[in-house]
């Protein structure tokens, strides 16, 4: 029995929709960086009064545009996984659900770290009310907060994908989803090691690069997938 026959045309559509809106996201994502990146000096971490001047320095719309995109994707990754789930084959099953728990795990941290950037600490900033935030700030590396949103973006996310790479197998398209996974997997669980031990570099290859290349391959990959299931179902 093929995956044409097994998945219904509601759960295909809604795993069109939701990788769709993910590449959308990573887009959106990707020219809010990069307008950040080119405009602005970039920020290293020193104490929370430097961080306060800068932002008053340099305000602009790209940083909580780029936050807010990531909440989106961490929620649209929950959808989409679902969707992976009904698409598997039975003795894969388990392998979704593994993948789903972790990956409400990476959605649940990491959205409630970019939320509270949008919200409580653009607020505080604005209102010059800056008590206690250094542990909250995003450019704090140190912080309790980017430590939890690194063991989403580290662990959870690279455990999410490691589970899900074998339940794709067949055709073109699933070869290179289960590529896509396996190396997303790699790349975070190797950020663990740039992180603990402050290896920058290995860092911004890690996540930025890889995470970042990797997540767009699986989203674009996964809305081509949904909407061939899409046609077939329906």
């Amino acid at each position: 029995m093929n995956h044409e026959i097994r998945m219904n045309r509601l759960s295909a559509q809604i795993g069109f929709w939701s990788a769709a809106l993910s590449v959308l996201t990573l887009v959106v994502y990707t020219v809010c960086f990069g307008f950040l990146v080119t405009m602005n000096p970039l920020f290293m971490w020193t104490n929370l009064a430097d961080y306060v001047a800068y932002v008053d320095q340099y305000r602009s719309p790209w940083p909580d545009m780029a936050r807010f995109a990531i909440v989106i994707l961490a929620a649209l990754w929950v959808v989409m996984l679902n969707a992976v789930h009904d698409y598997a084959r039975d003795e894969h099953k388990i392998l979704a659900r593994t993948a789903l728990c972790f990956g409400l795990a990476f959605a649940v941290l990491t959205g409630a770290f970019y939320f509270v950037q949008i919200s409580a600490v653009r607020l505080s900033l604005l209102k010059g009310d800056v008590a206690g935030l250094e542990q909250i700030v995003q450019a704090n590396p140190y912080s309790a907060l980017a430590a939890m949103n690194m063991l989403a973006w580290s662990l959870f996310l690279g455990l999410a994908s490691l589970f899900a790479a074998p339940i794709f197998s067949g055709g073109r398209v699933e070869r290179v989803l289960r590529i896509a996974f396996v190396l997303n997997g790699i790349f975070c669980l190797l950020s663990i090691v740039g992180y603990l031990f402050e290896i920058v570099v290995l860092l911004f290859i890690t996540v930025n690069l890889g995470t970042g290349s990797a997540l767009l391959v699986i989203t674009i990959g996964l809305s081509l997938l949904f909407r061939k299931l899409g046609w077939a179902a329906g």
